[in-house]
């Protein structure tokens, strides 16, 4: 949303029109507030935390997450969902998308047992809900599982964003 809307001339060209306002849209359509996922989630199962990654992306607020509760993480790389329109931008900035802002993501931590639960009643809400992952012991650290193979989840000392 921040780079459609600040780069526009640079990218309609790249994404073309119609994808470009799509992005430029991100802000409303989604959207950025995470109210009605909250109380959702608080409505229909327990939930231990709740986090809203903004700046520093999804990475850093898992760490943020991990640290708090004194947890490792096992993230499933395959699992993440980032809109088709937020990878190209990424790919033609050369940004990783773990690491750029995400504002209107919402992480919730909630028990094995009532995951499911949790994210049908956000999809009955219209709601893009998904499991990405599950906490670890802490000796474990923060680990993502990808096609490659396990490795340490990155932590980004500054949002992505800065480096256009």
């Amino acid at each position: 949303c921040v780079i459609a809307r600040e780069h526009e001339n640079d990218l309609i060209d790249i994404l073309g029109k119609q994808t470009l306002k799509r992005c430029q849209n991100f802000m409303y359509h989604p959207g950025i507030s995470v109210l009605k996922d909250a109380l959702t989630a608080l409505e229909c199962g327990s939930v231990h935390a709740m986090h809203d990654p903004t700046e520093g992306g999804l990475a850093t607020a898992l760490h943020e997450l991990a640290w708090a509760a004194g947890v490792g993480l096992r993230i499933h790389a395959e699992a993440i969902p980032v809109f088709a329109e937020s990878q190209a931008l990424c790919n033609h900035y050369h940004l990783d998308p773990l690491g750029l802002i995400a504002s209107g993501a919402l992480l919730i931590v909630a028990p094995t047992a009532e995951a499911d639960r949790i994210v049908a009643a956000l999809r009955a809400q219209a709601i893009a809900a998904t499991v990405i992952g599950e906490i670890t012991d802490r000796s474990e650290g923060v680990n993502m599982l990808t096609a490659d193979g396990p490795r340490s989840l990155p932590l980004f000392e500054q949002d992505e964003l800065t480096k256009i």
